[in-house]
């Protein structure tokens, strides 16, 4: 049980990632526009998007991958307390 939180949890942090490589990507547009751009918009954009449906952008500063940051963040520090206790 312990080996399938830890493996959920580094996936939480891989998905972590590839959300900030993807923030980083979108400012600017060629590369966003690449194969490799285009593969991780697939992955990353379905997660965003159930943020931005509550959360509008500041202007033109989009907080929604912030706070969506956070919430994984928050699930990953919830997996690793139950590998303490479990």
């Amino acid at each position: 049980m312990d080996l399938i939180l830890i493996l959920i949890s580094e996936a939480l942090g891989l998905y972590t990632i590839l959300l900030i490589i993807n923030i980083f990507m979108s400012w600017v547009p060629s590369i966003q526009n690449s194969s490799f751009g285009q593969m991780l918009g697939k992955i990353c954009e379905p997660y965003l998007e159930q943020f931005r449906r509550f959360i509008p952008p500041f202007g033109m500063i989009d907080v929604s991958p912030i706070v969506a940051i956070l919430v994984l963040n928050l699930a990953r520090n919830g997996l690793q307390q139950l590998t303490l206790i479990v």
